[in-house]
């Protein structure tokens, strides 16, 4: 019994004797009368299911309370002589048990339990009690060794675009394009100032809407140092990667699953469905986005942040000299990578379009590099090195190429005329 109860226990044994031990003179036959009364009542004894308390543990209560000189912890209710000590447990099963643990350390109770009795070790129709053999398991150390507690600090990147996170939060469904769709917000913040340095709903979380949204956040902010994103499939995307890596920025994932280093996006999305999407009113996808950019700029970017006690626009344009910006060539900087071999011919085929590839790289395994929507400017590489834009074949002209002795390429200007001919007649 802890210390807290042995006090209640005491208090409570005090007011039950207090009439007999306060000093006040009883008349004769007072205190038996008082006796008989206080054993036919009920009682709420603390931490006991008996109601009722026998004439005997009255006077011993009494007795024990004058011999110790009036001191309230005589009456403190004794531990147990066999305290520690499983009384519903034998011996012999407590060492069946710490066997067991050691033969199955990452197994459960009940598992332990059903070893013993397959193997004999307990009658199958013996009992014993789970609470009992818990009790036991924490005494000894033997439950199951739980996971070492993860050291998790609380960090904040130093200057702005030093970290950047990004999520996707599930929108409300609206009517696009006559269908009623759901969407999706794609958004970034930055770490150190809080600044949604882009948000945008669109109607689908692929990997071509996060670089798009992706995009359009460098334009606007310039280029983070690293960008922590969690394991979503459009965020393990080989043409992610090959972006970032080209404009110089560190693509973190998170930890599968381990979302506690995402807090901040997830607070700030939690912001949003609390004090954006329950005055938006819209019905389209430009609403919500409209509505979207107000809300940033006269309410969210503005507003003083509680962890940082300046507002996310100011914190983000007190160290813009760090800040870098986006080259001009960015959009360059997202084109998709297709790796092919260069046939004999000097072909290789993109999306059953056939180009034309330099002599030297007939063989090798090349990259092109191109937008979706610009098939005619697709980029060759061969280790890292630029080979120049491919040419779409032009099958008729390849009809007209002649070689010279040294097999130098020659396409004549002349159109072809074929010799006429002379039909003869079979009799």
């Amino acid at each position: 019994m802890e210390e807290k109860q042995k006090i209640d226990t005491a208090v409570f044994r005090y007011s039950v004797i207090h009439d007999f031990v306060g000093g006040m003179t009883l008349e004769f036959g007072e205190k038996q009368r008082l006796l008989q009364e206080k054993c036919a009542r009920k009682w709420a004894i603390p931490f006991s299911e008996k109601t009722s308390i026998s004439q005997s543990t009255i006077l011993r209560w009494i007795q024990l309370y004058k011999d110790s000189g009036q001191r309230l912890e005589s009456l403190y209710p004794k531990d147990r002589c066999d305290r520690g000590i499983q009384r519903a447990l034998n011996e012999e099963i407590c060492l069946v048990f710490m066997r067991l643990r050691q033969e199955f350390p990452d197994e459960t109770v009940p598992f332990i339990i059903k070893i013993m009795k397959k193997r004999d070790i307990v009658p199958q129709n013996t009992y014993l009690p789970l609470s009992t053999i818990y009790r036991f398991f924490h005494q000894k150390d033997l439950m199951r060794k739980r996971p070492m507690i993860e050291d998790r600090r609380k960090f904040e990147a130093q200057m702005p675009n030093d970290i950047w996170q990004s999520d996707v939060m599930h929108g409300p469904r609206l009517f696009i394009e006559g269908k009623n769709r759901k969407t999706y917000l794609i958004a970034f913040i930055d770490d150190h100032s809080r600044l949604i340095v882009h948000g945008y709903f669109y109607t689908s979380e692929s990997t071509r809407v996060f670089m798009i949204a992706l995009e359009q956040a460098l334009l606007k902010r310039g280029l983070p140092r690293k960008i922590y994103v969690d394991n979503g499939s459009a965020f393990r995307s080989r043409q992610l990667m090959h972006t970032t890596a080209s404009l110089g920025i560190a693509l973190i994932h998170a930890r599968p699953y381990k979302p506690q280093g995402k807090g901040k996006i997830e607070r700030v999305f939690k912001t949003i469905r609390s004090q954006f999407l329950p005055g938006f009113t819209g019905k389209t996808l430009q609403d919500i986005n409209d509505s979207f950019e107000r809300w940033l700029t006269d309410e969210y970017h503005c507003r003083k942040h509680s962890s940082t006690g300046q507002s996310p626009i100011s914190r983000f344009v007190d160290n813009i000299e760090c800040i870098r910006s986006a080259p001009q060539n960015l959009k360059d900087h997202f084109r998709k990578v297709a790796r092919r071999r260069v046939n004999k011919d000097r072909s290789v085929v993109l999306d059953r379009i056939m180009y034309e590839a330099p002599v030297r790289l007939i063989g090798k395994q090349v990259e092109l590099l191109y937008h979706e929507d610009q098939r005619e400017s697709v980029e060759i590489r061969y280790k890292q090195k630029s080979y120049g834009m491919l040419v779409q074949i032009d099958i008729h002209v390849n009809c007209r190429v002649k070689r010279d002795k040294n097999n130098n390429i020659a396409i004549s200007s002349k159109d072809f005329t074929p010799q006429s001919g002379q039909i003869w007649e079979v009799s």
